[in-house]
């Protein structure tokens, strides 16, 4: 396997690098879409987050790597914890890539053809989905994604479960992963159905400055003729980094949203036209999430206001007599109602 470039040492993309942050703390935000530029760290980033988290245990061999300590379970987990001490083991967050052309069987899971022709039984070979369960299920270019694997990824994200009826196959099982995508919006616009699915948004540019240009450059040439000594010379970086996501996630269950902040985000989602409940959900998600990897004892307006723009810029209405950027009109109405 070889050494991912450490998140630690991407250089800008303040707002995209905390957005994957809070999705890393708070999986229930949704997933982010990253829209923008080509070769601006998306992929780089999100590869480089999976690499520094800590290892996830699993029940062993488990297809669908699931949590040991989960109630339930997959098909496998009923197998594997009937009457026996349940074996664990230590994997890797999964990082997933989903080609743009890839088919529903390979999406999906299908029927183990070899298997069935071989030894005569229906063998079911999971799919993309399963294996990003609990991890990272990355789409670039997700605004040009076919028409049925984006309803597909729409089912599968509304329900946390993938569920197969076809080939003499009728099983489910769970897929629940970090939704990712990015894209270049000038090339095609995403389905709404599918956007709506995203928890955050963030647009990032081509850095105009010229010390700033040069230093990725440095970085990225450094890295590509020594993989194993540039990741060494990241490696606090990335622990300091890794140790900040855990406590978050400690402090999480404790941190609470009061009363007078939904407020304050109702009354926010209501000046900017963002359709659906969803915009509040997210606000008060994305809000607890950077307030717990702040190390805060509350979160406060300032948290809201930090996550209004990628909680709410992918959900405003289509104003065909205003062509302000959705940013724009939304940090407009946060000077308005929170002055």
């Amino acid at each position: 396997m070889s050494t991912p470039y450490p998140f630690s040492a991407l250089v800008g993309q303040d707002e995209m690098k905390r957005a994957i942050l809070i999705g890393a703390v708070e999986p229930a935000i949704g997933g982010l879409l990253v829209l923008g530029d080509r070769g601006t760290g998306k992929s780089t980033a999100v590869r480089g987050l999976a690499a520094l988290l800590p290892k996830m245990r699993a029940v062993q061999g488990c297809r669908y790597h699931c949590d040991p300590q989960a109630s339930g379970g997959c098909d496998d987990c009923v197998h594997l914890k009937s009457g026996v001490r349940v074996r664990t083991e230590e994997l890797a967050v999964p990082v997933v890539d989903l080609p743009l052309g890839a088919s529903e069987d390979r999406v999906l899971g299908a029927l183990d053809l070899e298997r069935a022709l071989v030894d005569g039984v229906k063998v079911f070979e999971p799919g993309l989905l399963a294996k990003a369960h609990r991890g990272f299920l990355y789409i670039d270019e997700v605004n040009l994604l076919e028409d049925h694997l984006v309803d597909l990824l729409i089912d599968v994200a509304a329900s946390g479960e993938n569920v197969i009826e076809r080939e003499g196959l009728s099983l489910r099982h769970p897929a629940r992963f970090v939704l990712i995508g990015s894209g270049n919006p000038e090339e095609g616009e995403l389905r709404p159905q599918l956007q709506d699915r995203f928890g955050l948004s963030v647009e990032v540019r081509t850095p105009t400055d010229i010390a700033q240009r040069v230093e990725v450059v440095r970085r990225r040439d450094a890295y590509e003729r020594d993989p194993t000594a540039f990741a060494a010379t990241w490696a606090k970086a990335d622990a300091k980094v890794r140790r900040q996501i855990l406590q978050a996630r400690e402090r999480l269950p404790v941190l609470n949203v009061g009363d007078a902040l939904l407020q304050r985000a109702a009354e926010l989602c209501l000046a900017v036209g963002s359709d659906g409940l969803r915009g509040e959900l997210t606000l008060m998600r994305a809000a607890r999430a950077l307030a717990a990897l702040e190390g805060a004892d509350d979160v406060t307006l300032t948290h809201l206001r930090e996550v209004a723009q990628p909680a709410l810029r992918h959900r405003l209405r289509r104003n065909p007599l205003d062509e302000t950027a959705s940013g724009e009109r939304i940090e407009r109405a946060v000077a308005e109602l929170w002055a």
